[in-house]
Parts: C-alpha cells; sequence; structure tokens
C-alpha cells in the first residue's frame, strides 16, 4: 500500500507529565484514519491559572478531523490519562474503549459531565483485540500504582507498535497483575516497529522496588505508635490503601476511609472485582467514639490540595474528627513537583498540633508505579523494537531516555507535543507541526490558554483593579465629579491622603482640562480616564491597576 503511512501525534503527555494524549494514524497524508490514546487532565496553580479548575489538552486538530477518528483507547484510570473524557467526548464522538475498572471510572466520569456512560466499552486483555479502522489494539497488562493499567498492542498494515502506558516491572503488587516477562516476549517476536514509551523516572538509576516491600515497613510504624494514625496516599493506589489498612488491623486498629476519591477507588475496585479481602471499615461517626490509640484514618489530600481531607485536619476538623498531640500522620506518597508548598503548609500545620509527621524522605514507605532506567532498559530488550519513542516525561526526561536507547543500540526519536511523526520507514521523519496548547475548565465553561481570561486574573491579583465611573449630560457636561473604586489595593498612598480621594481628584482635573474632542469621544475619554487612574495610582502606591471606565451619558 504505497504512499500510506503510519503517524504517531502527542497533542499532551510529551514534554510534561500529565495531560496524557496521543494520536495514532494511517493512511495517506491528510486522510489517516486515526485513534486516540489517552484523554487527560493535568492541574492549575494558584500562581500561573488561578481560578482554573482543570487544565485539558488542546485538541483542535483532532475536533477538526473528528470525521477521521475511529476510537478511544485509555490506558489506565489516573486523572492524567481519563480526566478529560467526559469534558471532551462531545467535541469527538468516537467510542471509549478500556478495561473493566478503567472502564467503570470513565463511565463515571461521563456521568459527572452530563454525558452517556454507555459510550465507554469494556474491553478484555490480550489476546482480545478491537478493530478501529486499520487498527487492531489489544490491551497487555503491565503492573502500576492503579489497578488494570495496560500497554497497548498496536498493529498497523505497516507493522507492530507499542504504547507502554505508564508501567513498572513489579512481580509482586500487592494488587493488580504482576510484570508478564514472558507475555511480553511474546508481543515482541513478530518485530516491533517502535516503543512508545513512559519516560518519567528515566533519570532513577537503581532497580525500582515492588509494592510488597513497602507492607513491613508500614506494619511496624503503624504497630509502635502510640496515639492515631492518620495516612495519606494517592486514592488510585488502591494496593497501598489496602497495605495501609491492613498494617492498621494487625496493629488492632479500626480504619477509617475519608475523601470521596478514596471511597470512590475503594468501591469501584470491590465491583470490578479487582479488589477482594478488603479491611471491614467504619464511619467517620463511628470513629469519632473510638479511642484514639485503636483508630487509623486513611484520608486524600497528598499532594496538599486545600479541600481534601488531610488539609482539612490540618486546619482544624474533618467530619468531625480531630488531630491532637502525639498523633501520627504518614505521607506515604511522593510529592509530585510543583506541590511542595501546600504539602509543607499542611506538614507544618500538623506539627504546630504536636503531631509527629512522617514523609517518604527515608523511602521506607512509597515506591514509585513507574519504571526506573534499569526497568525502562529492560522493556527496551523484552520488546526488542526498531525504534524508542519516550513519552510521559518533560522535555528532560525524553531527551535522556533517547540516549538511554541509543546506548543499548536502539534509534531514539524526540518528540515532544505537537510534533507529528512519520513512523513508516525505517527511519523516523517529521511530518510536520501541529499547533498545541492547553484548555482551561473555568467553572462551567472551556477557554482557550491564550484567550487572555487568565492572564487578566493575574494582572488583577498582581496589580489591584480601579473602576472610574462618570456621568455626562447631554451638553457634554460633567455631572457631580467622577468617583472610584479601587479592589485589592493599599486605602492610604504616599501623600497620606484615601487613595481614593487622590484618584478622583486628579481625574476632576483631567476633565476639566479635556477640550472637546476628548470630551464628546468615548474612546478618547476612555483612554485618558484609563491613562491618568494609572498614572496616580502609581506615584500614590507604586502599581499601576488595571482600570475600568465607565461612562454614562443622559439624552
Amino acid at each position: 500500500m504505497s504512499g500510506e503511512r503510519i503517524i504517531y501525534l502527542p497533542l499532551g503527555g510529551a514534554g510534561e507529565i500529565g495531560m496524557n494524549a496521543y494520536v495514532y494514524g494511517y493512511g495517506k497524508p491528510g486522510q489517516e484514519r486515526l485513534i486516540l490514546v489517552d484523554l487527560g487532565v493535568t492541574f492549575p496553580d494558584m500562581d500561573g491559572t488561578p481560578g482554573v479548575d482543570l487544565i485539558l489538552p488542546d485538541i483542535t486538530w483532532l475536533k477538526e478531523r473528528r470525521h477521521q477518528l475511529e476510537a478511544i483507547f485509555i490506558t489506565h484510570a489516573h486523572e492524567d490519562h481519563v480526566g478529560a473524557v467526559g469534558h471532551f467526548w462531545e467535541e469527538l464522538g468516537a467510542p471509549i474503549y478500556a478495561r473493566a475498572f478503567t472502564a467503570h471510572i470513565a463511565r463515571l466520569k461521563m456521568e459527572d459531565a452530563g454525558q452517556s456512560p454507555e459510550t465507554v466499552r469494556t474491553v478484555s486483555p490480550w489476546p482480545e483485540t478491537v478493530e478501529a479502522g486499520p487498527f487492531k489494539v489489544g490491551f497487555l497488562p503491565i503492573s502500576h500504582s492503579i489497578p488494570e493499567s495496560s500497554g497497548l498492542v498496536i498493529d498497523t498494515p505497516k507493522g507492530r507498535l507499542v504504547h507502554s502506558g505508564d508501567f513498572k516491572i513489579d512481580e509482586t503488587p500487592v494488587v493488580g497483575e504482576a510484570f508478564d516477562r514472558a507475555l511480553w516476549e511474546e508481543i515482541g517476536k513478530p518485530g516491533v516497529k517502535a516503543l512508545i514509551c513512559d519516560s518519567t523516572n528515566v533519570f532513577s538509576l537503581h532497580e525500582g522496588r515492588s509494592e510488597a516491600t513497602v507492607g513491613p515497613e508500614i506494619e511496624t510504624l503503624v504497630r509502635d505508635a502510640k496515639g492515631m494514625v492518620v495516612a495519606t496516599t494517592f486514592a488510585s493506589n488502591v494496593a497501598r490503601v489496602k497495605t495501609l489498612a491492613e498494617a492498621a488491623v494487625r496493629a488492632g486498629r479500626s480504619v477509617c476511609l475519608l475523601g470521596r476519591a478514596m471511597r470512590r477507588m475503594i468501591e469501584a475496585s470491590i465491583k470490578t472485582s479487582v479488589l477482594a479481602d478488603f479491611p471491614t471499615v467504619i464511619s467517620p461517626e463511628e470513629a469519632t467514639q473510638i479511642p484514639r490509640e485503636n483508630l487509623m484514618l486513611i484520608v486524600t489530600g497528598s499532594q496538599g490540595e486545600r479541600r481534601a481531607a488531610s488539609a482539612q485536619l490540618a486546619r482544624g476538623k474533618y467530619q468531625g474528627l480531630t488531630m491532637a498531640e502525639g498523633d501520627m500522620f504518614l505521607f506515604s506518597s511522593k510529592t509530585i513537583p510543583g506541590n511542595e508548598r501546600g504539602v509543607i503548609q499542611i506538614m507544618n500545620a500538623f506539627s504546630e498540633q504536636g503531631v509527629d509527621v512522617v514523609d517518604d524522605s527515608s523511602g521506607k514507605y512509597h515506591v514509585s508505579g513507574h519504571a526506573n532506567r534499569p526497568d525502562l532498559e529492560t522493556m527496551h530488550a523484552v520488546v526488542n523494537p526498531q525504534l524508542v519513542v519516550p513519552m510521559h516525561g518533560e522535555h528532560r526526561h525524553l531527551r535522556e531516555h533517547v540516549k538511554v536507547a541509543g546506548a543499548g543500540g536502539r534509534k531514539g526519536v524526540l518528540a515532544v507535543n505537537g510534533m507529528m511523526i512519520d513512523l513508516s520507514g525505517n527511519e523516523p521523519t517529521v511530518a510536520e507541526y501541529v499547533e498545541t496548547g492547553r484548555t482551561y475548565l473555568d467553572g462551567s465553561v472551556k477557554i482557550g490558554a491564550l484567550d487572555g481570561i487568565v492572564r487578566d486574573r493575574i494582572r488583577m491579583a498582581l496589580n489591584g483593579h480601579v473602576i472610574v465611573t462618570v456621568i455626562l449630560d447631554e451638553d457634554d457636561e460633567l455631572l457631580g465629579e467622577p468617583w472610584c473604586e479601587v479592589m485589592g489595593l493599599p486605602e492610604i498612598g504616599r501623600s497620606n491622603a484615601p487613595l481614593v480621594d487622590a484618584l478622583e481628584e486628579d481625574l476632576s482635573q483631567f476633565i476639566g482640562r479635556a477640550g472637546a474632542k476628548t470630551i464628546t469621544d468615548d474612546d478618547k475619554l476612555e483612554e485618558g480616564l484609563r491613562r491618568i487612574a494609572r498614572q496616580t495610582t502609581q506615584n500614590e502606591i507604586g502599581k499601576k491597576p488595571e482600570v475600568t471606565v465607565v461612562i454614562s451619558r443622559l439624552a
């Protein structure tokens, strides 16, 4: 089939960690049939995206080609892989395929967004495959920090691709499927054109540890604790939640789960038969009646989220439960870069309450769900691809992963968001560059990152806001004086007079000096009033605020 090609195009997740969205295509240039692997979100911060609820990938390129899109495949149920399905499905319209646990979470996402959950279809693991246009796609079990994670075997008329998904090599994962080396070797035997591979921990040089190694350390810690024990981890890390709960039971403690996400994940795991024999849990109301030394809470908020259970406990109380001197709080998790400030604030708040805080600085109480460099090298050797395409990583991770592939005698290609790679031949080539970016979910509305809305919000946060109002009669004479309202600015300026008084005086003088051409032209008048307001505020307090001018003319 000459003239047809295989393309790979990341729209999110390549050059960053989070917001994963990877397009694969097969066909003649511009006419390819497409599939999308994962559709995730990333999270805002108050510094760069104040007030934003979620950050989604910019899928404009894909929306414009929705008639070419055959299917959406979700590798696992982490938010950065499944979180955007409900927000974007109406604009894409393709069926969604996932394994049982992931499908359950995806259906909840669809319902939350007011979409039909029937669009999500459950698929059994390999060797079952889904035909999607020219593609045959199978879900290959892999160990990670959430149940039923899968890599994807993507067969095309011009060769086999393997998309690793997020993974680690763990033969004793506690919950979920162990890494099956023989199965992955079998996948590689027919020949693999390209392995598109997780890069998150490429800089970690030691072999990854199994989830099973965490249990004994946590059991010792909980057994020796004197007061109430509270532990937090990623709600999706069902294996860790189970390990924590079992450690509590062995220490003679009752277990209470706090936080909607925590309960939701455990319920989903039980409902889809991923999780069996989870310890009995008690309600928050029951927990308040139990002696502290006989109680363990497992709570949400490992990343310092302000609304989560851990942050609310740090601020005082959550569902009738409080921390006290002599209690212990365990972070059985890694702090994601960018979340350090929120986590440290919580740690200090607990310390002020006399609570002993234990984090993972010792390396005892958490293991990563991503493959370290030796495990990446193992995956390269097991799958034995012609080409390694790093994904799921910042630029430095992708670049380093290309070097690792090269050291193993394999060609690597660095492809970031928006870079379309032609994988058809023996040498990958850049087919074209696609404009990519971010979409913000702001309340219930999706806005573009370049629309200026968040930029204006940041400017107001940094510089404050002044509203100037003037009223003119039918003869263009000023009725009364201009008046001002200020927000986010000091009340008194350098002149020791109220800032509002200084503004109103300078604005009155400006109007008194203005000629007829300015007074009769709303645009010129608005421009002049804004300039004076900014100048006066700069002189008084050293800031140039955002200014809104309201001009009313009486007929």
